[in-house]
């Protein structure tokens, strides 16, 4: 999955906090193209934090986010481009409840890319066939079930091109026999060469298909490695007892 080594995103010391809350106390790494970094731990522990900070949605309190060697909190920096390569899918799939699921997958692209409209809807069109939801083009989104609404959700992050995708925890909101056909697409996806950093607690998703694996607790990266050092040699108590929880679930 990995490409040439590239390192595409790099964080260095990022802090956050809210008042004197200090949620994020020091999150430093790298991901390199078309790798796939999974995020594990604690409810609490920074991970959705750290993920909202990478796209700005939270504004770091220190520290630096690097993309492509520049520092995107650097004050000269065009953010407007930086968001525009990093998409984000959500908890809650935030679709537009007004608009059918095609023009859901649309509208980013005209507004934000300048695509024209016919560009605009070949590109939906594709990216929904994809997900498996073509065929929902005219329903709203209260039409469809929560998996459904996840795989929208996906097809039009993919739509606007990232270089990057974030997964903010997409199966949490999700009955259980809904998970299986969002990781489904995500393990597809995978497969793609995207980079994508996934917020996850399905923890046998999070080690089939990273590169790396990264353990938040605390504020911190507790542990990082490969799927095989992490979930079966972990290094760090914490990860072992949490890691331990979940096998006996």
């Amino acid at each position: 999955m990995t490409q040439a080594n590239e390192t595409i995103l790099s964080l260095k010391h990022i802090k956050k906090s809210f008042g004197n809350h200090e949620v994020l106390r020091d999150i430093s790494f790298d991901i390199n193209k078309g790798e796939i970094a999974t995020i594990i731990g604690p409810s609490g522990g920074g991970k959705s934090t750290t993920l909202r900070c990478i796209n700005l949605l939270e504004e770091p309190s220190a520290g630096e986010i690097d993309f492509h060697g520049k520092n995107v909190l650097a004050e000269n920096y065009n953010r407007n481009i930086y968001r525009a390569k990093v998409g984000m899918v959500f908890q809650q799939f935030d679709l537009f409840e007004n608009k059918n699921v095609l023009a859901n997958c649309m509208v980013g692209q005209e507004l934000v890319l300048k695509r024209s409209k016919e560009e605009a809807k070949q590109i939906a069109l594709a990216n929904l066939e994809k997900v498996g939801m073509a065929e929902y083009v005219d329903a709203r989104p209260n039409q469809l079930s929560g998996g459904q609404q996840q795989r929208v959700a996906i097809a039009r992050a993919i739509s606007m091109d990232p270089e990057i995708l974030l997964f903010d925890e997409p199966t949490s909101a999700l009955d259980p026999e809904m998970v299986g056909e969002v990781l489904s697409v995500m393990k597809n996806l995978a497969t793609t060469g995207l980079t994508m950093i996934i917020v996850t607690h399905e923890m046998a998703f999070a080690r089939d298909v990273a590169d790396q694996v990264l353990f938040i607790s605390d504020g911190i990266i507790t542990e990082e490695g490969s799927p095989d050092q992490l979930f079966n040699h972990p290094q760090n108590d914490k990860t072992t007892k949490f890691l331990r929880n979940f096998q006996n679930n």
